[in-house]
C-alpha cells in the first residue's frame, strides 16, 4: 500500500487564547494530520502557552510580523508533503479541514479553499469581498466565492512555486492569483467552518478598512506583474 503524504497544519495566531485550544483539538481529530505548528505572532495573552498545552509545536515570534510573515515562518518549519493553513479562531470547526485535505490526497486539486456558511450576523457591505473577487477574476480567470478565506490546503510543489506569502491582509488574494497563474488546479470546498465574525461596529469597520487597503495594494502589484487571464471557473 502506498504511503499517504504527511500532512502538516500551520496556524498563525495573535491573541487567540480564547479559541486556540479548541482549534488545535479540532485539528487533532483529523487522522491524516501528523504535525500541528502554531506561530505565535507576538501575542500579549497566553496564546503560546495554551497552544503548547494543547500539544502543538509553537514558534514564538519576537515581534509582530503580520499574517504573511507568520505563515512564512511556519511553513519553513513544516515537514509535510501537504500543508494546510488554518486560522486560529476556528474553534472545533477546524476539524472540517479534512474536507480540504482529502481532495489534495486524492489528486483532485493542487490547492483547496474553504467556503464558509452564510454569516450569522451582518458584517460589512461587501466592498472588500467584491474587490478581491474582481481582482482574482481579472488576474486569474477564477470566479471565487471565498476570495478572503484563510483556510487553504496545498501540495509542497505549490508552496515551492509561490513562496513567500504576501504581507498583510492581502495574503489570500495574492495566493489564489499566484497559484492559478502557475497553472495549478484550485478547488473551493463547502464546509461548516465558523470563526469569530466582525460586526458593524468601529472595530469591524477598521478591520475591513485595513483589508481593503491591503487587497488593493496586492492587486496594484499584480498590474505590474500580470496581464488579464483567460476566464476559467472552479470545478
Amino acid at each position: 500500500m502506498d504511503r499517504l503524504p504527511r500532512v502538516s497544519v500551520v496556524i498563525p495566531a495573535h491573541n487567540e487564547a480564547e479559541r486556540i485550544f479548541d482549534t488545535i483539538n479540532g485539528v487533532k481529530a483529523i487522522p491524516e494530520v501528523k504535525e500541528i505548528i502554531v506561530v505565535d505572532d507576538a501575542s500579549t495573552d497566553k496564546t503560546a502557552e495554551i497552544a503548547e498545552q494543547a500539544g502543538a509545536l509553537v514558534i514564538k515570534l519576537p515581534h509582530n510580523m503580520g499574517k504573511g510573515g507568520a505563515l512564512n515562518t511556519g511553513v519553513a518549519e513544516a515537514k509535510g508533503e501537504v500543508v494546510a493553513l488554518l486560522d486560529a479562531d476556528l474553534g472545533t470547526s477546524s476539524s472540517e479541514a479534512r474536507a480540504l485535505i482529502l481532495p489534495i490526497l486524492e489528486n483532485k486539486a493542487d490547492m483547496t479553499i474553504a467556503r464558509f456558511p452564510k454569516a450569522k450576523k451582518k458584517g460589512g457591505f461587501g466592498l472588500v469581498k467584491n474587490l478581491a473577487r474582481g481582482g482574482i477574476r481579472f488576474f486569474s480567470g477564477i470566479e471565487s466565492q471565498a476570495p478572503l478565506s484563510g483556510q487553504r490546503v496545498m501540495t509542497r510543489s505549490v508552496l515551492t512555486r509561490i513562496l513567500p506569502f504576501a504581507s498583510g491582509y492581502g495574503v489570500e488574494v495574492a495566493l489564489t492569483i499566484r497559484v492559478a497563474r502557475e497553472g495549478f488546479i484550485v478547488l473551493e470546498v463547502p464546509t461548516g467552518m465558523s470563526h469569530a465574525e466582525t460586526g458593524r461596529d468601529l472595530k469591524g469597520f477598521m478591520h475591513r478598512g485595513k483589508q481593503f487597503v491591503h487587497v488593493a495594494k496586492v492587486l496594484g502589484g499584480c498590474l505590474f506583474r500580470y496581464g488579464p487571464f483567460p476566464k476559467k471557473k472552479f470545478t
